[in-house]
Order: C-alpha cells, then structure tokens, then sequence
C-alpha cells in the first residue's frame, strides 16, 4: 500500500507562485485505480511524485509504512515502484530482450522473454532480436513497456495516459493488456486516463481537478455522474 499525506507541489513562473498539487492525501491499495479529471489538474504531476521524478514541496509519501518521501527514482524503483510514461523511451542499440532482462533484473533465457511478449499479445519471434528504436510503433512500444513491467512485478505499477498517440486497434489491446494485469498481478496497477473504457476496469476511481482531490470511490459511485456531466459538456459544446 502507498499513502501521500498532505502532499503539496508549487511551482514558481515570472515570480509567482502556482501551486499544481495543493493538499493531497490518498491511500492506494486496491488493485487497479484509475485517476483522471481535467488536463491540467495536476495527474501527471502526483504520479511522477509517487514515482520519485519529481519531489514534492510539502508532505510524506509511505509505502508498506516506509517513509519514502525522500528516495530518489532509484530508490523507490528497488522498493517496487514501476513507471511508464505516456511516450515509451526509445533505445538505440538495445533489443526487446535486452529491455525486458534490464527490467527482471537479471539475464533472461528467449523463452522467458518470449512469455511476457506474449502476454501483451506481441509474436515474440517477431520481436525479440529488434531494436527498441523509431522501426517501432507507438502501440507496440507501449505494449513493450507494459511487459517490461510485468517482467518488474513491482508493488504498484504507474501507467501516464496509456492510451495517448495509439490508433484505436492498439488501443483495443491495450484494454485486453490491462484486464489480463488485473487478474495476474500481484501488486496494484495505477492508471492515468480519460478513457471510460479504462475506467470502466478500475475498482477504484480518483478525480483530481485543480490540485485536488474532487472525488475518490468505486466506479460505480464516481462513473455515472463524470459520464453525465461529459455528457452535458458536450452538448453545449455543440450548441456554441
């Protein structure tokens, strides 16, 4: 479990203060939770705090009742904390087993590799000699990190807007991917998105909006009223 207490980040532009996580306080232990709100509201900024990429102006971060507030990325990395950010890093001159034996922490045998390619539902032979490089699509290259950490297995596992620059047939197995987590996983799964899809596969749904959080409960409190008032957005939007 990971629990932020009073968590604050503020950022300074032209003198002024801004401050883009204002008080938060959450615990994380169900299996799969997924944070959305509006852009802008300070997600991506609370996960890169979890994950230890950026450190906050105020508060404590714990996992498992460890005070982590003060670990740097790596740290927190060894502890069990995975992140994947909304655009995969690409590696010149390293192939997808090279990545996926740097992540499980040790030299993996072809057949090893192999299984986790195909748990993200990727042809291993089609893609264990290739280079993590520009030759690779952006669903391939998600579903390539997702297996990276899977082959992690960490406490909880961070994914930035899955779904972000990937056609609708990636995005498709993207879902398959993250269900099939769900049910393997032995820690918890963290997701930024705005995808009812996604949100629609979480047992827990956090809102943030405006550095706070707005509203925190299953999806079957948190889904109806964000789908009405999308809803409602939407067509008032088509009326201007």
């Amino acid at each position: 479990m990971i629990e932020l207490k009073n968590i604050g980040f503020d950022v300074y532009e032209d003198g002024v203060k801004k401050s883009i996580i204002k008080d938060i306080s959450i615990k994380i232990d169900d299996r799969f939770v997924a944070l959305t709100g509006p852009n802008g509201g300070g997600k991506s900024t609370l996960a890169k705090i979890i994950a230890g990429i950026v450190t906050p102006t105020r508060g404590q971060i714990f996992l498992g009742g460890e005070d982590i507030t003060n670990l740097s990325i790596t740290e927190r990395a060894k502890r069990g904390i995975s992140f994947a950010f909304q655009q995969p890093v690409r590696f010149k001159g390293i192939t997808v087993k090279d990545l996926i034996s740097m992540a499980k922490g040790k030299d993996i045998s072809v057949s090893e590799a192999c299984s986790y390619l195909s748990e993200v539902g990727l042809c291993a032979k089609d893609y264990i000699n290739r280079e993590v490089n520009a030759s690779l699509s952006g669903g391939e290259l998600k579903r390539i990190e997702i297996a990276t950490v899977m082959a992690r297995s960490t406490e909880l596992s961070i994914f930035d807007e899955p779904e972000a620059g990937i056609d609708l047939w990636s995005f498709n197995n993207l879902i398959k991917v993250f269900e099939k987590m769900h049910e393997k996983i032995g820690g918890s799964i963290m997701i930024i998105s705005h995808q009812e899809r996604i949100l629609d596969i979480a047992d827990k749904v956090i809102v943030i909006a405006d550095g706070n959080v707005v509203k925190s409960g299953s999806k079957e409190e948190i889904l109806p009223e964000l789908l009405a008032a999308s809803s409602v957005c939407k067509t008032l939007t088509e009326k201007l």
